[in-house]
């Protein structure tokens, strides 16, 4: 079976296995169940297609999935609005999708880099394809404690330093939500054989991704809650949104933004010009003592 339509036909399965007969509005087919949700059968009549046709697809046998059966299956099985865009990436033909020619460097944005120096009084991450680090202030390092370099996977970082798992409180759902996007982004580009080396590195490294990416969630600029233990503001409070270029939409503006009158905003100016001392004494010729 392909890749891509094994993708499909797991995607599928997985949302059907979360939606019962009630949830959809339906009266359970008689006989005896054997899944936790939906039978094909029952998908099927809800999508208006015939059983032998809804077979296909979750087996990966159907090669052309028409937008309209994206549509339907998409109606029937409740999807939001990142699984149906994801629905439609799986059901896009390879040939459509694949990259053609070689893999032009990624360079951050400019317009980006402008944003991010109008936000240097709170923690902003530029973010490229693979989540790869392309621009980050040093705002971000002091509160992370992490040297997150330009070039660097943050993804690696998020799982396999173990210091992430300390200084991020909520480090599970967090990170639950960036495997999430990383699967999101898998279904944009099914044949970035670097994108799912990372993918099978972070799987065989981490139970816990390995768990997650088997529940099929997909997640893509999401807003989350971020606690943060800081060794020396102590706890910190961040509201983690995303915002997308109009040049790149490979590239995403990560910003932890605070409440105003917070205990985060009232001390963050404090890490802020604690981190600006410590840059000006590591100078040459800079203070020292």
């Amino acid at each position: 079976m392909p890749a891509d339509r094994a993708a499909l036909g797991a995607f599928l399965r997985s949302r059907r296995d979360r939606l019962t007969p009630a949830q959809a509005g339906i009266a359970a087919f008689p006989g005896p169940r054997r899944v936790p949700g939906l039978r094909k059968e029952e998908l099927a009549v809800l999508a208006g297609l015939s059983p032998d046709h809804y077979s296909r697809l979750e087996q990966g046998r159907q090669h052309t999935v028409t937008d309209e059966v994206v549509h339907a299956l998409s109606r029937a099985l409740q999807l939001d609005e990142v699984e149906r865009a994801h629905l439609r990436d799986l059901a896009a033909p390879s040939s459509r999708r694949r990259w053609s020619g070689p893999e032009a460097a990624q360079r951050p944005d400019p317009g980006m880099l402008r944003l991010m120096g109008v936000l240097d009084h709170v923690p902003v991450l530029l973010l490229g394809r693979r989540s790869q680090v392309l621009a980050r202030n040093a705002l971000l390092t002091a509160v992370l404690g992490a040297q997150v370099e330009p070039g660097s996977s943050f993804a690696r970082w998020l799982f396999l330093d173990p210091d992430a798992r300390v200084r991020i409180v909520n480090w599970a759902d967090f990170a639950a939500a960036a495997v999430g996007a990383l699967r999101y982004e898998v279904g944009r580009h099914p044949e970035d054989r670097r994108l799912a080396e990372l993918v099978t590195e972070l799987r065989r490294a981490d139970a816990d991704v390995a768990q997650w990416w088997e529940d099929q969630r997909v997640t893509f600029r999401t807003s989350l809650t971020k606690h943060v233990a800081h060794p020396s503001a102590g706890p910190l409070t961040f509201g983690i949104e995303s915002v997308v270029g109009p040049h790149d939409p490979e590239q995403r503006l990560v910003v932890y933004t605070v409440e105003p009158d917070s205990p985060t905003a009232r001390v963050l100016p404090v890490v802020a010009a604690w981190t600006s001392a410590v840059q000006e004494s590591s100078r040459p010729g800079g203070a020292s003592g």
